[in-house]
C-alpha cells in the first residue's frame, strides 16, 4: 500500500464507546484515538507528540483534550494545539457511522504518525516588516512558529549566543544594547539590527535531549561566591557541552551538588549509578522544598538515598579547594570535607536581562521585565516571554510571578506572537510542570506559591500520592507521583477557572 493511499476500517460498534469515552483502536494495524463527546465520535493520532504519552489515558472537558503526562492539550475536533508543551499538533481522521458500525478512514503516512505540523505561511520578499527575537529558547521558538501559523509573511530573525538549532546568529551577548526610540538592537560585533516588533525572550529554557535527566538552562545561573569556585570542573549547567561535559567528568569520580533544586536533583538521580560517590549540599532542609514542601521533598530524598546518593542538609557550602587548578575538595560551614572530583552548580537562576540595565524597560528588583497578559512591555512595539519575564498569574489574581517552566515560557511565546502580529489574544494558562529522577515523574500544576496548607492524598511511603497546595482555604496548585493524570484533570478545572475547596480537595 503507498503511504498516500486511503484505507476504511470498522472500528467498534457505536454503542461499544460511551459518551465522553476515550479508547484506542486499530486502523490497518495502526493505533488511532477514538473519542465520543456528546454523542458525536472524532478519531485522532493516539499518541501525544511531545513524549508519546497514550492519550486514550488523557482528560476529556469538551472538545478538550489533555495529555496523561505533561499536560499538552489538544482540540479533538481538529488535533490543533491548545496548550503546550507539545510542539506539534495531532493528525484527524474522517468518522462515518453505518447501521450502528463505526468507520474510520485515513491516508497510511497520517496514519503512521501521531504528529501533525500547522500549515506555515512562507517568506516574502516584498513584505519588509522584520521581527526580531532575542533568544534562542522555546519562547523564541513558538514565537517563530506562531507568527508564520499565522499568516506573517517578513522577516524574523533569532538571535542568540547559543550554537544550537533552532538558531539563526551567534551573537547575543551581554554586549547587546536596545535603542528602543530607533528601534534598533546594537550587537558586541559593531553590527545593528532595525526591527518592527521586539521579542525578548533571553532566559528561555534550553530543551536538550542528550541525557534525559539533564535538562540545560539558558538563563543566567546564580554563580557561586565561595573561594575555589574558580577551579577547573565546577559546572554549571547551561548548555548541552556543559551536560555532556559533567556527564564525561563525574563518571567514576567523587561529584558534590550545591543546591537541590531540579536541575540538582535530575543530575544526582542520572549520575547516582555512574560516579563514584555522589553528594548534595543544600542550606533547606529538603530538596524543592519552596515550591513542593518538606513532603514531597522527603520522599525524593529517600528516593536518592535508597541509591546511595549522601544529602548534607542545612549545611553550605564554604571553600572549594584544588590541587593543579583542579577542585579536589569541597569544605563545608561546618567544618566537614567532601571529596570533589567535580562540583556541579545548581543554586537557582537569574533573568538574562543585564543587558536592559539603563533603559526605560520596567523591571522587578530580580531583573525581570514586567509584562502585562498580552507579552507586552511599557515599551511599545517591544514584548518579552519565558523565564526572563514577570507576568499577571491568575491563581494569584492577577500578582506579577516569575515561573521557569518549559511549558509557560511557550505559552508566552505564542501570545506574544498574536501581539506582534496585532491579534489581540490574552495568556490564558495553567502552568504544569514535571520533573524526572530515576523513572519516576513527579506531575505539577498550578502555582503554589505562598501556600499556607495542604491536604494529602494517597500515600508518601509507598510513593503513590496526590497532595494539595491551598492558599486562603483554596487549591492553587497540585502535585502527584504515580497517580496519572490526576494532575491533568486538577490542571483543566483551574483552567475552567472553578476554585477547589479544602474541603472539595478532602
Amino acid at each position: 500500500m503507498d503511504c498516500n493511499d486511503t484505507v476504511t476500517a470498522e472500528v467498534c460498534k457505536e454503542d461499544d464507546v460511551g459518551d465522553g469515552e476515550l479508547c484506542e483502536v486499530m486502523v490497518a494495524g495502526y493505533p488511532v484515538l477514538l473519542v465520543r463527546n456528546k454523542m458525536e465520535f472524532s478519531a485522532l493520532g493516539s499518541r501525544c507528540p511531545h513524549y508519546g504519552a497514550p492519550l486514550s489515558k488523557g482528560v476529556l472537558r469538551g472538545h478538550r483534550l489533555r495529555c496523561p503526562w505533561h499536560g499538552s492539550c489538544f482540540d479533538i475536533k481538529t488535533g490543533d494545539i491548545e496548550e503546550y508543551p507539545s510542539l506539534d499538533c495531532l493528525p484527524c481522521f474522517k468518522v462515518t457511522v453505518e447501521d450502528g458500525k463505526v468507520f474510520v478512514t485515513a491516508k497510511k503516512k497520517d496514519l503512521e504518525s501521531s504528529r501533525r505540523v500547522k500549515d506555515m505561511s512562507k517568506r516574502c520578499l516584498l513584505n519588509r516588516n522584520t521581527m526580531l527575537l532575542l533568544g534562542g529558547g522555546v519562547a523564541a521558538l513558538t514565537c517563530a512558529e506562531t507568527l508564520r501559523q499565522e499568516g506573517f509573511t517578513g522577516r524574523i530573525i533569532m538571535v542568540t549566543k547559543e550554537k544550537h538549532p533552532p538558531y539563526d546568529k551567534s551573537k547575543l551577548s551581554k554586549a547587546v544594547s536596545v535603542d528602543f526610540q530607533k528601534q534598533k538592537v546594537r550587537f558586541m560585533d559593531g553590527s545593528s539590527q532595525k526591527y518592527n516588533q521586539l521579542l525578548i525572550a533571553t532566559g528561555g529554557h534550553f530543551i536538550y535531549n542528550h541525557e534525559p535527566y539533564l535538562d540545560s538552562l539558558s538563563l543566567s545561573p546564580s554563580f557561586l561566591k565561595v573561594p575555589g569556585a574558580d577551579l577547573q570542573n565546577v559546572c554549571h549547567l547551561q548548555t548541552p557541552e556543559d551536560s555532556s561535559k559533567v556527564l564525561e567528568l563525574a563518571s567514576g569520580k567523587n561529584l558534590v551538588i550545591v543546591g537541590a533544586s531540579f536541575v540538582g536533583m535530575e543530575a544526582a538521580a542520572f549520575l547516582s549509578d555512574k560516579a563514584a560517590a555522589v553528594s548534595v549540599v543544600e542550606k533547606h532542609e529538603f530538596p524543592f522544598q519552596k515550591m513542593l514542601g518538606p513532603q514531597v521533598g522527603g520522599v525524593v530524598l529517600k528516593m536518592l538515598q535508597n541509591k546511595g546518593v549522601k544529602f548534607y542538609m542545612k549545611k553550605e557550602l564554604h571553600e572549594l579547594k584544588g590541587k593543579d587548578g583542579k577542585v579536589t575538595e569541597a569544605i563545608l560551614a561546618s567544618g566537614e570535607k567532601l571529596p570533589a572530583d567535580v562540583v556541579v552548580v545548581g543554586i537557582g537562576a537569574s533573568p538574562s536581562s543585564a543587558f536592559l540595565k539603563g533603559t526605560s524597560i520596567a523591571r522587578d528588583s530580580s531583573g525581570a521585565i514586567l509584562v502585562d497578559l498580552h507579552m507586552q512591555t511599557n515599551i511599545p512595539n517591544v514584548f518579552a516571554a519565558g523565564d526572563v519575564v514577570s507576568f499577571p498569574v491568575a491563581l494569584l489574581n492577577g500578582d506579577h510571578a516569575s515561573i521557569h517552566h518549559q511549558q509557560v515560557a511557550e505559552a508566552h511565546g505564542s501570545i506574544a506572537a498574536f501581539n506582534m502580529l496585532k491579534k489581540q489574544k490574552e495568556l490564558h494558562t495553567v502552568p504544569f510542570f514535571w520533573t524526572t529522577m530515576l523513572g519516576r515523574s513527579i506531575h505539577y500544576a498550578g502555582y503554589g506559591k505562598g501556600y499556607t496548607d495542604t491536604v494529602l492524598k494517597g500515600s508518601l511511603e509507598q510513593q503513590k500520592f496526590l497532595i494539595f497546595y491551598l492558599k486562603d482555604n483554596f487549591v492553587t496548585a497540585a502535585a502527584s507521583l504515580n497517580c496519572d493524570p490526576t494532575v491533568s484533570l486538577i490542571a483543566e478545572v483551574l483552567h475552567l477557572g472553578k476554585h477547589i475547596s479544602k474541603e472539595e480537595a478532602e
